[in-house]
């Protein structure tokens, strides 16, 4: 659970600069408090051991660090903490590690690129995101991706291709509703047609909107 006074996030960045920049600027952002910073693997399985059980709503991680993967990491802090969100950063397009989560964990986490269109505001909103157990994708990598040949994404009419690429990217229906200039209504038919078309559905182990995140993965390629 999100504590009242703000998210509670931590860094693990190798990069000093880098790492010392997104702290700063998170520290700066309402609604978010950062309560520790790591400059690798070993320091933030340390860090987390000394904040205790629930301290932390969500992790931002590098993919890279100087001594691990990120993902293992992440995958490691939700062994402890089943509820910690987890944001990978990447310098590369790096979006189809998380079709190698398992189902189980795959809840909460996103991933977003260093070198694209990372900006405070995008940040902000994945981590607020993701501390609600949802995905964000880097919406200019999102961009970039078609459908594959023959796939279930390729049968879907352009309008519901577009809901899709948006609800990846995080968006909520609202979100998706007002980027279109649709009826909140009509969105919310075409989430639920694309949700059968996917045969996804809600009660499963994976949140529909997760589930629908991770399938634009599997069902997509970079162009």
């Amino acid at each position: 659970m999100v504590a009242s006074a703000g998210i509670r996030v931590v860094v693990v960045e190798d990069q000093p600069l880098y790492r010392q920049m997104l702290a700063s600027s998170l520290a700066a952002a309402p609604g978010i408090r950062v309560v520790g910073v790591a400059q690798g693997a070993a320091a933030a399985r340390e860090l987390f051991a000394g904040l205790g059980p629930d301290a932390v709503d969500v992790a931002l991680l590098d993919v890279q660090l100087g001594d691990g993967d990120g993902v293992d990491l992440g995958i490691a802090l939700r062994e402890t903490q089943p509820g910690l969100g987890v944001v990978l950063l990447s310098a590369t397009d790096a979006l189809d590690v998380l079709l190698e989560l398992p189902r189980p964990v795959s809840q909460g986490w996103s991933c977003l690129s260093k070198t694209s269109s990372l900006g405070l505001p995008a940040l902000v909103r994945a981590i607020e995101v993701t501390a609600e157990g949802r995905t964000v994708l880097d919406p200019e990598l999102v961009a970039r991706r078609r459908p594959r040949r023959g796939s279930t994404l390729a049968r879907l009419s352009p309008r519901q291709y577009e809901v899709l690429r948006l609800l990846a990217e995080g968006l909520s229906n609202a979100g998706i509703a007002s980027r279109l200039g649709l009826a909140p209504r009509s969105v919310d038919n075409h989430i639920a047609a694309v949700y059968a078309e996917l045969g996804l559905a809600s009660g499963g182990v994976v949140n529909p909107r997760v589930g629908a995140a991770l399938r634009f993965l599997e069902e997509t390629a970079a162009s």
